[in-house]
């Protein structure tokens, strides 16, 4: 199902549940609706349910991914709503929080999760090596307020915690 990369899964703990149970301590304790993109293997959205956020939406376009993600909620006891589709197909709901590891440049996670924005709304995308350029590559196109947090389980990545986002309408 290519779930994980199979060179991480000696490390899965860490590399996988780890890096996304971290996401954790940056969601405003007032939030309640999470919408993770790309969730795949459940990383991060799933781990987060398990920790205790409210209302996960977990958004994954791959049919047997959904399949996986279904049994790893049932099998867990957790409550998660499962979005078989693109991200771009869905209609949209406000989100408290935007999640997505892995799966796009950051402005294209921007473009997914903007019609869930709300100005409340805090995007929490960890990132490698590239985070700079992609920051800067953003910033044409995009108003943001971010903070590019340590991540505790990769001394390269980063965790990228925006807000007040809206598009640049200078661009």
């Amino acid at each position: 199902m290519n779930l994980v990369a199979a060179s991480t899964l000696k490390d899965l703990w860490r590399r996988h549940m780890l890096d996304s149970a971290q996401l954790h301590r940056y969601i405003p304790k007032e939030s309640r609706v999470l919408v993770d993109f790309g969730s795949g293997a459940g990383f991060p959205g799933l781990v987060l349910a398990i920790m205790g956020v409210p209302d996960v939406h977990l958004v994954e376009s791959n049919q047997r991914k959904c399949a996986f993600l279904r049994e790893a909620a049932r099998v867990t006891h957790t409550h998660v709503t499962i979005h078989c589709g693109r991200a771009e197909s869905l209609t949209p709901w406000p989100a408290d929080v935007v999640t997505a590891r892995a799966l796009s440049s950051l402005s294209l996670l921007l473009e997914y999760a903007e019609p869930f924005l709300t100005p409340k709304t805090v995007c929490l995308f960890p990132k490698g090596r590239g985070v700079k350029e992609e920051l800067m590559e953003t910033q044409k196109t995009w108003k943001i307020a971010f903070d590019m947090l340590y991540s505790v389980t990769d001394t390269q990545g980063t965790i990228l915690r925006l807000e007040a986002i809206s598009r640049d309408r200078a661009c």
